[in-house]
């Protein structure tokens, strides 16, 4: 592995070793798997120390401009700063654009910040395939502070709290009470919901969007340590980032106190597992040849009504298990 990459160099924070353990770790060829899981093993015990943030909220809402103002505000703080930016992939071609280092082109000249956009490449849940794994690299590199941005929200958006440790939802002012088409469950899951663009003419209508949002969290239950926070900023204008912070640190000095934080880790390390049992089960499907040989049959007995959908599927596990 010595030869293909340094893990010492990743480790002592040389961001040319970390960009190419990253791409090793997404690529998907079968050569490169054993090579990433040594490169994750090496890097495991030196990981573990920073705080990990979830960034979602519609698109246009300001994302990349927050993360690119709390970045910098927190590199000021004398903290390294990685930006794990998710972009779609196209459903045609495979292909993302892959610009979030256009939107956060201040950041990214900033020595002490790393940012990596990542395609979803067809990944439910606003986030890339090896995010997870990402984040362990650079942690392992030194980086303080993990910012995970995500495409939007939606349905699965909820993915992405499930690998982080605090979990903010940022929103435009004027919700009212439809609360812009949220769903209660991402609701339910925001650490802090901040309303950004709260500037100018802006600023009062933000404020009463703030007090809907207050309003709504008391009808939502939340774990036993923390109570979300609702805030306001303008992440254009870098207004209010320090109070931002400060909520976050508060989560984290609350959560580390109850074992909260070490708890939650845990738990997202197991759902990980099952998942990734369930990706690589349906990947040995794919490649399965007898499974792909029965299939056609199957899917004939079934427009004909011959089988249900339950027996086919008991077939194919069979056949898994034999083989």
């Amino acid at each position: 592995m010595s030869d293909q990459l340094d893990i010492k160099k990743l480790i002592d924070g040389d961001r040319r070793s970390l960009a190419k353990a990253i791409t090793i770790i997404e690529s998907r060829r079968g050569s490169d798997s054993v090579l990433a899981r040594e490169i994750i093993e090496a890097v495991l015990p030196h990981t573990g120390k920073s705080i990990r943030v979830g960034v979602t909220g519609i698109p246009g809402v300001g994302k990349s401009t927050l993360i690119e103002s709390l970045g910098l505000f927190l590199i000021e703080k004398g903290k390294k700063v990685a930006v794990l930016a998710v972009d779609p992939s196209s459903p045609v071609t495979g292909g993302s654009i892959l610009g979030d280092k256009t939107r956060m082109e201040e950041l990214s000249q900033n020595y002490n910040a790393f940012i990596r956009p990542s395609p979803t490449s067809g990944m439910l849940g606003g986030v890339a395939r090896k995010t997870r794994e990402t984040m362990l690299l650079c942690e392992a590199a030194g980086y303080d502070v993990i910012l995970v941005e995500t495409v939007g929200v939606g349905q699965s958006e909820v993915e992405v709290s499930y690998m982080v440790d605090f979990f903010l939802v940022l929103m435009l002012p004027g919700a009212g009470d439809e609360l812009q088409g949220i769903k209660k469950g991402i609701i339910e899951l925001a650490d802090a919901i901040v309303v950004n663009k709260a500037d100018s003419s802006n600023k009062a209508l933000a404020e009463k969007t703030r007090q809907h949002y207050q309003n709504a969290l008391y009808l939502l239950t939340h774990n036993s340590f923390w109570t979300p926070q609702v805030l306001t900023c303008s992440a254009l204008f870098k207004l209010n980032i320090d109070a931002v912070w400060k909520c976050i640190e508060e989560f984290q000095t609350k959560a580390a106190g109850c074992c909260e934080l070490k708890t939650n880790r845990i738990k997202q390390n197991q759902l990980w597992m099952w998942k990734l049992v369930h990706e690589m089960v349906d990947t040995n499907i794919k490649q399965d040849k007898q499974i792909q040989k029965l299939l056609p049959d199957l899917q004939k007995q079934l427009e004909n009504d011959e089988t249900t959908p339950y027996f086919a599927a008991k077939q194919i596990i069979e056949l898994i298990f034999q083989s």
